[in-house]
């Protein structure tokens, strides 16, 4: 059986709007899975948007309750020649009672179109995932950044962010105004890094 045909079967026992994707976009969708809380969908980032105003309008997926990026560098199954980022949406439907993720991977410097024109509450989401990631969505009005200061340089949540930042900021008495130094806290790492299922001892 080939891989797409798998998901194509896989899709069909679970919730019609996944066979439904599975129909209109082919092998735009990636991967489909049972996950403990919710259906997972894979797409490519070329159908994301309609694959959400298809999903809002035919199936009910009224709200976007959640989006937020996730650095797959360290991850164990992740290879260099693999998308660097996914991007995560949660949906919930209110009338049917069901919850549905969406999961894009995009690479370092790619644009991803941003889907506030399908949900307008994604707007300060993306601007959160831009800023502490560096994702950047296509057609956003408004993709500044959040959470960091006007001058912040790089994005917090990546793995290869020092713990401790770059820089520290202090209120300076003399120019009475704030100001940056380099930062010269030791970057301490006291609990070993594990994943699950590992042998933890």
């Amino acid at each position: 059986m080939s891989e797409q045909s798998a998901v194509t079967e896989q899709a069909e026992t679970m919730l019609p709007e996944l066979s439904g994707l599975q129909e209109r976009f082919g092998d735009q969708v990636i991967d489909v899975s049972q996950g403990i809380d919710m259906p997972t969908v894979v797409l490519a980032k070329e159908s994301i948007v309609e694959a959400c105003h298809y999903l809002r309008d035919e199936h009910a997926y009224a709200q976007l309750i959640d989006l937020c990026g996730v650095d797959m560098s360290e991850h164990p199954g992740w290879s260099a020649g693999t998308p660097r980022f996914q991007v995560v949406y949660h949906l919930l439907s209110v009338s049917g009672n069901k919850r549905l993720r969406l999961k894009v991977p995009v690479d370092e410097r790619e644009l991803i179109d941003s889907v506030v024109e399908v949900w307008s509450t994604v707007n300060w989401f993306e601007r959160e995932a831009f800023d502490m990631f560096g994702i950047i969505f296509n057609h956003h009005p408004d993709l500044r950044r959040l959470l960091t200061d006007y001058g912040f340089e790089g994005h917090p949540l990546r793995k290869d962010f020092p713990l401790t930042g770059r820089v520290e900021m202090f209120f300076d008495d003399t120019q009475w105004r704030c100001v940056y130094r380099p930062n010269k806290l030791e970057n301490r790492v006291l609990i070993p890094k594990v994943w699950p299922g590992d042998k933890r001892g």
